[in-house]
């Protein structure tokens, strides 16, 4: 089947009202490059981060909690800004390009990275955040809060991802670094007001939970529409074993966020018997 609008050479990039000259100077085939050669490093920093957290969690079971208020501050708030700054920076792209080439094409082409600089630049930042984002843990560890498997599976399974679909670039990776900046920008806003002691109603937490669950569900989607469509048409970025990888960990991320949906809101809080 002809599909001539899917890899158009015309109007590629939307309008930016402005742009930084680290946009203006980004060369995606550099970093795809050493993508190639390193995403494997991607195994290296998993297997220290686990050694680093279940090491610093077994330390702290006979000490009593770090406060970190003041760092869990800064750290949430600058997690945020730049999750709002990215998905101020890339949306514009994925709007242009439903509007220009429609929705095949957005889930296909890979020019949201390869010649749009300004989305290719937060695309490239987005890939490195996920090893920048292991450090959530260490809060929680250090602070002994409740740490439960969702959490460093999530980690180290989108870092793996991210890396393995950005030395391809892939088509669908345009609405993953879409829908993750967004809901991060949710996320570490909502974190930072809790580390700032705001009384945050519960609604907003569960809200978040919720968004977070229909992006696991929404990426499923994506990636089994673009398999499909590469089946049929042979014209869409996503290699067969990435398509695999994403479809085993958002069918899994959104089982575990079924889950604590239902252990955290839903389900009755366990009590504790007395002693007489």
């Amino acid at each position: 089947m002809n599909t001539p609008t899917l890899f158009s050479e015309t109007e590629k990039s939307p309008k930016y009202s402005f742009y930084f000259s680290f946009e203006k100077n980004f060369d995606a085939k550099l970093h795809q490059r050493w993508v190639n050669d390193h995403w494997h490093q991607a195994f290296y920093i998993i297997a220290l981060y686990l050694i680093t957290i279940f090491g610093i969690r077994a330390y702290m079971q006979t000490r009593h909690p770090f406060c970190l208020q003041k760092p869990l501050i800064v750290w949430n708030v600058f997690l945020a800004a730049f999750s709002i700054i990215g998905t101020s920076r890339v949306f514009p792209e994925l709007v242009h390009a439903l509007k220009k080439h429609g929705f095949i094409y957005s889930v296909c082409n890979p020019d949201y990275v390869e010649i749009v600089r300004v989305s290719g630049f937060w695309s490239v930042m987005f890939s490195y955040s996920k090893a920048l984002e292991l450090g959530d843990t260490i809060f929680i560890v250090l602070r002994k809060k409740p740490f439960i498997f969702l959490h460093w599976y999530h980690h180290i399974t989108t870092l793996l991802f991210t890396w393995y679909c950005h030395k391809d670039h892939t088509g669908p990776g345009r609405w993953y670094i879409n829908m993750n900046y967004f809901v991060h920008s949710l996320m570490y806003s909502y974190y930072a007001l809790k580390a700032m002691r705001f009384r945050v109603p519960r609604f907003l937490s569960i809200c978040i939970t919720f968004v977070q669950t229909i992006q696991m569900l929404l990426g499923f989607y994506i990636g089994y529409f673009a398999y499909i469509t590469k089946r049929k048409e042979g014209n869409c970025r996503y290699p067969d074993d990435t398509a695999l990888f994403g479809h085993f960990m958002f069918t899994s991320y959104f089982l575990l966020f079924i889950w604590y949906f239902y252990k955290a809101y839903i389900s009755p809080p366990v009590k504790t018997k007395k002693e007489d």
